[in-house]
């Protein structure tokens, strides 16, 4: 197997992850990538026995790659896609964060978890993401044009609100007037957008969701549409500029912009190992059903 590894950060939860994964792999017959930035963050800051000058890296992902793995949080794997693109190369997240809806595998459980993986011994979840169209066009908008959870547009520079005129499919939908407006899929329905408010929706359901940050419009609620609706996005406000995010990626546009959000043409493949599913991580994530009674 060809297999690259990536992360953003080194603390110590991380330091015990980048450990065991590295004197598992090494006992592999496996072409190890390791990304260029990450493997100087780890030879600066890992103090370990094994010759790191045996793995390759990498600085692009292309099809030729079996696997990608994730070592950080949710944030890590958000920030992984950006290599992995439309490539179709699966991706697995090692959580040494917090949360951990992308990112499952707890460190006591690496072992098991890749004795799985090169088992076959898991599924593929396919997770749609949303793409930006800007009319003019932006710069940073361009090339790494998605994301897999949420495109949000937000206030900037000011403590007043903005006004998002929305369409869908051209047909006017409402204003929001409110500090942003979230549009998420249904892997990011767990994120932002969860915490505006907005419904948790399956992974595998075709549908996103508008959901208004802080909206002082009080009868405006989150929506759930089809994925295959093309909503259209125009802001007004004191201030000349906004905020637009794709996941943890940031731009700042004009109000005379006109966003376009649709669905991305490629889909990112997620590894679903066979002991865990989403309804089990809703249950350990958001604690539903710990209670006392039950």
């Amino acid at each position: 197997m060809k297999i690259a590894l990536f992360g953003q950060f080194f603390h110590r939860n991380a330091e015990e992850a980048i450990t065991i994964l590295l004197n598992y792999l090494n006992g592999k017959s496996n072409d190890i990538y390791i990304e260029e930035n990450f493997l100087d963050i780890i030879n600066k800051n890992l103090d370990t026995t094994i010759d790191l000058n045996d793995f390759k890296t990498f600085k692009t992902l292309n099809d030729s790659y079996n696997l990608l793995i994730s070592i950080g949080g949710d944030g890590t794997i958000l920030r992984a896609i950006t290599h992995v693109k439309d490539t179709g190369v699966p991706i697995v997240g090692i959580n040494t964060g917090r949360l951990g809806f992308l990112a499952t595998i707890q460190n006591e459980n690496i072992t098991h978890a890749m004795d799985d993986i090169f088992n076959g011994n898991y599924k593929i979840s396919k997770r749609s993401l949303l793409e930006i169209k800007t009319t003019p066009k932006h710069q940073n908008l361009t090339e790494l044009n998605f994301a897999l959870n949420e495109i949000a547009i937000s206030r900037k520079n000011t403590t007043s609100m903005i006004t998002v005129s929305t369409k869908l499919d051209e047909e006017y939908l409402t204003s929001y007037w409110s500090d942003g407006l979230i549009v998420s899929t249904p892997t990011g329905s767990t994120g932002y957008s969860l915490s505006c408010g907005g419904p948790v929706i399956a992974p595998d359901a075709e549908s996103f969701v508008l959901t208004p940050i802080a909206p002082h419009n009080l009868n405006a609620r989150p929506l759930v549409i089809t994925d295959t609706t093309e909503i259209e996005l125009k802001v007004d406000g004191r201030e000349n500029e906004y905020l637009v995010s794709l996941d943890s990626r940031i731009a700042t546009l004009q109000n005379d912009a006109i966003i376009t959000i649709k669905k991305a043409p490629f889909k990112i493949k997620m590894i679903e190992l066979a002991t865990e599913s989403f309804l089990d991580t809703l249950r350990k994530k958001l604690l539903w059903g710990e209670d006392k009674r039950n």
